[in-house]
Order: structure tokens, then sequence, then C-alpha cells
């Protein structure tokens, strides 16, 4: 990615724009845009691209949109290329923070050995659909079934492994789980007026049992006989000439068929089931079914098993009678599935407990937010083990301290607890993330960081251009960061060494969004120094900052007198220029030989000559030096209409600071139907306060403020 082109239209209010990112040999851009002006829309429209989405004009829909977004060689950006991070979004959760690993050696040993295992998972789950009826859920199920836990298969099965496995018979083979079991009839079943009834069902059949020829209580009862005689079928048992002796009390039956045994069976089932006492109760029974449309299905289905309405009793037992009757039937897949993972459990184990020693780059992250970023909480990662090996995301662990104590609270309650700062900064780290993630990858990225540093105090603006800069120096990453704040701007730009080509400035205009060079890359008044003597606009601009100099240095007597450029004094209409010569000497020791034009001429008329060239010019974009010219102008041409008509000359004297609102104020007073022209000077007391005044971040305010709306206040101001 040596190029970036750019070319929209109608794209979220960027009207159209037109410009070329090179990256070579610096891959950063950082671009100074006065809110309301592109950056937004710019990352909005950058973001569409990486979501695979068309962009559009929210505002004039009608309007086609266009975006052209390509490389060198003319080939779009792919999604996956670019990474838009914005001022802060709550919501946004990295996805690929499960690929940073360490040691990937681990998770393919892991999910080997896994997949094995699943195998025959699958194997056994599969075959047990067709016996139960269940086609999916089984495994959940099961282990629900076992341990009362939706989630624990293997140990539900480690459980049964000896039930499974011993030597006993499957009683229920021909019973399907899914004709029995669900939400209506285990709510019937359950009502205490059917297990009433059910227990008399259950207390005649014992008592019939207890009667029965050949049958016994507990040992062996229909059901049994039943699954016993088809195994001794499907075995070849008779076939093999074998016999079985049935002995009741002192006689002896000798069964020589499978026939025979099947008819002894029968018998002694249908004299027990067709005992007119047990089929009254059933009939009972039956009727408490019948109410209940939403059974209709499992009455017919116990009509046609009526052998099983002794175990409706304990569902629960039930449950686990038929599961293990299924898997006795699939018993070579069951011992196959617990053998693989039996065979697995140990590997895994320990693979499990290196992992939980593995330094991942999730440990990276964590370190550089703890590290650099000042917030009331300290990160964890508490799921190394599971996040290494099972590709989940980690979970991070927010240890709060609070002077010696410490308590680790959830994501939802820390945020409720954090400041908008320090909120924006748990933002950072799923960023963080996501971009050690594509170092990891080897993701070729372009990033375009949107006001990434609103609302952070000034220790996390430092942290975050630190970051920047780790991104800046990796081969693969290329960055444009949008931001309003002039201040970060300059810093961020300074930090990570751009060079003038890729520190850009913005204007907005009727035909669109242009990008250019940032004129100023240092401090703008070191370079107007060098042309006060040429450079009328440049002159005017550097009289705030020659005061406020003064101002530093103790000398009271020029400091007022510059004021009074400033602001409409007593002897703001008689300062020369001269006298401004004379001042520029004695203040700037490198200006000594400084010989300015005009010497004899007026300073403010100066100042409203240069004010009414700039309003006449028709330059799309104003430079730093020309915002404050006008500034200065608006500023005197609305006092002087003040101080003229509140004609009050021993108040106006008397004011010491705050001149403008003093004056504003007693002009309200004077005249409180004067909407308009009260709405006016309002409007320049709001953008003209202490901007054109040397500050802590020197220029930032003023050069915020838009061209036209400057231009618009002076050409009102002048005409009141």
């Amino acid at each position: 990615m040596k190029k970036v082109k750019v070319e929209l239209e109608n794209c979220y209010g960027i009207k159209k724009l037109k410009h070329e990112f090179s990256f070579e040999p610096k891959r950063t851009y950082s671009i100074y845009s006065p809110n309301g002006v592109m950056k937004t829309s710019f990352a909005k429209t950058f973001k569409d691209l990486s979501m695979n989405v068309e962009s559009k004009d929210m505002v004039f829909t009608e309007n086609k949109s266009k975006r052209s977004i390509k490389d060198e060689t003319g080939k779009e950006l792919k999604a996956e290329n670019i990474f838009v991070i914005e001022p802060y979004n709550e919501t946004y959760k990295s996805e690929r923070v499960s690929t940073l690993l360490v040691n990937s050696k681990l998770r393919n040993e892991f999910e080997k050995i896994n997949i094995n295992i699943d195998e025959k998972k699958s194997d056994l789950l599969d075959s047990l659909k067709p016996l139960s009826g269940i086609r999916s859920g089984i495994e959940e199920i099961i282990s629900n079934v076992f341990t009362k836990l939706d989630n624990a298969f293997f140990k539900a099965i480690v459980r049964i492994k000896d039930e499974v496995l011993d030597k006993n018979l499957p009683v229920y083979e021909g019973v399907v789980y899914k004709n029995i079991f669900s939400d209506k009839t285990e709510q019937f079943l359950s009502s205490k007026d059917t297990r009433e009834k059910i227990q008399e069902y259950i207390n005649k059949y014992d008592e019939l049992i207890e009667h029965s020829k050949y049958l016994k209580k507990g040992i062996f009862n229909h059901t049994n006989a039943a699954t016993i005689a088809k195994n001794l079928k499907d075995n070849g048992f008779f076939q093999a000439s074998h016999s079985v002796n049935l002995i009741s009390g002192k006689e002896r039956k000798e069964i020589k068929t499978e026939k025979e045994l099947q008819e002894v069976i029968e018998k002694e089932k249908q004299d027990i089931l067709t005992n007119p006492e047990l089929v009254s109760i059933f009939d009972d029974l039956d009727k408490k079914i019948i109410k209940n449309q939403d059974l209709r299905d499992f009455r017919e289905y116990l009509l046609q098993n009526i052998g099983i309405v002794p175990e409706l009793s304990n569902l629960e037992a039930f449950k686990e009678k038929l599961w293990i009757s299924y898997l006795k039937l699939k018993k070579d897949l069951f011992v196959d599935l617990l053998e693989e993972y039996e065979k697995g459990k140990k590997e895994l184990e320990e693979i499990i407990e290196q992992a939980k020693n593995e330094r991942t780059q999730w440990s990276t992250v964590i370190d550089i937010f703890n590290s650099r970023f000042s917030v009331p909480f300290k990160l964890s990662i508490g799921n190394q083990d599971q996040v290494i090996l099972s590709a989940l995301a980690p979970v991070v662990k927010f240890d709060f301290i609070d002077k010696n104590k410490s308590k680790t609270i959830n994501e939802k309650e820390l945020l409720t607890i954090l400041s908008t700062g320090e909120k924006r900064a748990l933002y950072l780290l799923n960023i963080i993330f996501e971009v050690e993630a594509r170092k990891t990858a080897n993701i070729e990225t372009l990033f375009v960081l949107d006001d990434i540093a609103d609302s952070f105090d000034y220790k996390n603006k430092y942290a975050i251009i630190e970051y920047l800069k780790d991104i800046s120096e990796y081969d693969h990453f290329y960055q444009i960061i949008l931001s309003h704040n002039y201040d970060f701007f300059r810093t961020v730009s300074s930090r990570l060494d751009m060079q003038r080509a890729n520190k850009l400035n913005t204007d907005k205009s009727e035909v669109g969004i242009t990008i250019f060079e940032e004129k100023y890359q240092n401090n703008p008044f070191t370079h107007w120094k060098t042309k006060l003597d040429t450079d009328d606009s440049m002159l005017v601009a550097s009289i705030p900052f020659v005061r406020n100099l003064s101002e530093f240095t103790g000398d009271d007597a020029t400091f007022k007198k510059l004021t009074s450029l400033l602001h409409y004094k007593v002897d703001t209409d008689s300062i020369t220029i001269k006298e401004l010569e004379n001042i520029l000497k004695a203040v700037l020791k490198d200006k000594q030989a400084i010989v300015l034009p005009d010497n004899t001429k007026k300073i403010v008329d100066k100042i409203f000559f240069v004010a009414d060239t700039i309003l006449a010019d028709n330059s799309e974009t104003l430079e730093l030096e020309n915002k404050v010219c006008l500034a200065i102008a608006i500023r005197l041409k609305a006092e002087i209409f003040m101080v003229k008509k509140i004609n009050d000359n021993a108040f106006w004297n008397s004011i010491t600071i705050n001149q403008s609102n003093a004056l504003l104020e007693k002009y309200i007073g004077l005249f409180p139907s004067e909407f308009e022209k009260i709405n006016l000077l309002k409007k320049v007391n709001l953008m003209t306060p202490e901007n054109i005044h040397i500050n802590s971040f020197m220029y930032e305010p003023i050069l915020d403020m838009s061209n036209h709306h400057l231009k618009t206040l002076y050409s009102e101001v002048k005409a009141l």
C-alpha cells in the first residue's frame, strides 16, 4: 500500500473530495479538521468500505454518491485492510481477540485431540437419534439427566460407565423417549392426582407380579422377560439346541424354542395387564389424560405400551433407564468414545497446564494498557487456558483499586463507576486487542482514526500518542489521524516525526472539501517575525503575541500600549506605526534593525485596511494571520460602536478588565430594544474573546473558526 487515492462525492455531507495519500517514506498522516468540516464523514465512508456497504448522503438522499478508494495499482482497497477507529463505541469488541497466540502449537495439539473425541461423540449421538426419537440436543439432554447440568456430557457418561458396560441387558429397547417426555406430559405426570393414581396402579401391579407363576417383583417382570427373549433369539440361542428352564415352586418347565418362550411371557403379561382391577385403575388414569388435549399423542403411545406405567412414578429414574438402555444398545460406539476421551484426557490436562503458564499477546495488551493508561483499575486475563485452547474471547478481569483495598468487578458494574474519559480508555483496550491481532496475522492495514483522543485528560492523550507511534513503526500499518483539536494534531505530528507533506489541514467550501499541506509546522510567530516589515497581515497578527511577551517580562507600559490596539481605548486612534516599530525593537532582541513602512500612519487604520483587504479577497482558505487580523478588527469595530453609542467617557475610562463584556452589559442596559444589534454584539463576544491572545493552546481556538463566519461577522460589525 504505497498510495491511497480518495475520490468522494455526496458521502455523508462531503460534497466533493479528491486527494492522494502517499505512504512513502512516512506511513502516517495527521489531518487537522475543525468540527463540521469532514472528519466523521470521511471516517464513516472508510468504515462503509470496511463493512462492504454503500456510502450515501444522509440528508440529500436523492444525490448520487460516489466512493473510490484505491491503491497505487488502481485496485479498490479490500474491506479487511481498513480499520476505522471511532472516538468512542461502548459496544465495540474486537473479533480477532482469540487469535492472539504466542504458541499456536498448543492450540493445534489441543484441537487435534478434541477433533478425534468429537468424531467419536458425533458417531454415538447420531446412533441414538432413531432410538430416542430426538433429532437434536441429545448431548445436552444426557448431560442434564445424569448431572443436572447442560454442559457436562463427558461427566455424565463417565458417571454411568459401569451401568452401561455391566452384563445386564437393555431394559427398554423399543420405548421412544420423545413419545413420553415433553413439558406437557411431565407437568401432567407430576400432578398430585396423577401421581396418586399411578401409585395405585403400581401397588396393584406389584401384587399381581407376586402371584405370577414365573415373574418376580423387582427381579424378573414382563419387560425384563421380553428383553431376554429377544436377545436369546438375536443370538441364536435356541437354534443352537439350547433350552431354558422356567421354575415355579416345584414345577419345572423346559422351553426349547423361542416361540414357546414368547408364548409363556405373553401369557404371564396378559394375565397381569388384563386383570380387571388393574385395567380399572388404568381406565381412571386414562380418563385424566383424555381431558387434556395436549396429551393425545402421549395417550396413544401409552395404550400401546401399558407396561411402562409403573415407571411413570419416578420420571427422573425412568429417563436414566431409557438412556442407559439406548447406550447399551450402542455399547461399541460408547466404548469407542470413552476410550478416546480417557486416552486424550491426560494429554489435554498437560496441555491446559502448559497453556496456563504461556505468555500470550493478550498479556502484552494488558501490560500496554496497565502501564500507559491512567485509570482506577488494573486488568488481568481470567480464563487464559480456555482462551488459548478453545478460541474463546478472553475474560478480562477488572481489579478496582481504592487506596489499600481492591475488588474484582465485572465490566457492566465498572461502566457505572467510571468517568467518560475512563470509559473511553476502556474502549481503547479493545482497539489495542484488534491492532495487536492484526499485527500477529500480518494484515496490511490502513487505520483511519476519528478524534481518538477526544475527551481524554493529558496523561491519557500522551498514552494514546505513544501507542500511535508504536503503530507507525510497524511496516504493514498505515495511519490517517483526524482531529479537531489543534494541540493534539500538533503534538501527534511532532511525536510521530511526520514530514511537512504528511501534516495536513482542511477547508470546506461550496464546491467541496480541500485537503492541503499545513502552512505552520511550528510556532507561526517564528515565521511572522521574518515578514513584519513586508506583510501587513503578519504584522497585525503579531500584536497580541508581542503584547503577551511584554506582559511576561514585566513591561507594563508596553503591555498597556499594545492593549489599546486590541481594545478601543482613549489612545487607540493616535498610536502610530512608528510607535509599534519602537516596541518591536524593544521587545524582540533580534529585530533591532527593523524599519516599518508608512510609519507615520495610524496602526488602527492599518488594522482595518488589512481586514477590508481580506474581506474583498475571494480565496477559499484563510491563513492563520488573516483570521487573527479579522478577529482583532471585529472586536475593535464592535467596541468603537458601543463606546460612541453609550457616550459616557467616565464609564469607558473606568474599565480595567473585560472591556468588551463591560461595554456590552452597559449597552444592553441602555438600549434593551435593539435586539438585532445586541445579538450581533453577543456574537462578537462569543467568537472573539481571548482567542486573539496568546494562551496555553496557542492559536488553536481561532483556527477552529470558519472563514465564512469570520468574514460575515466583520461585514456585519462594519455596517453598524
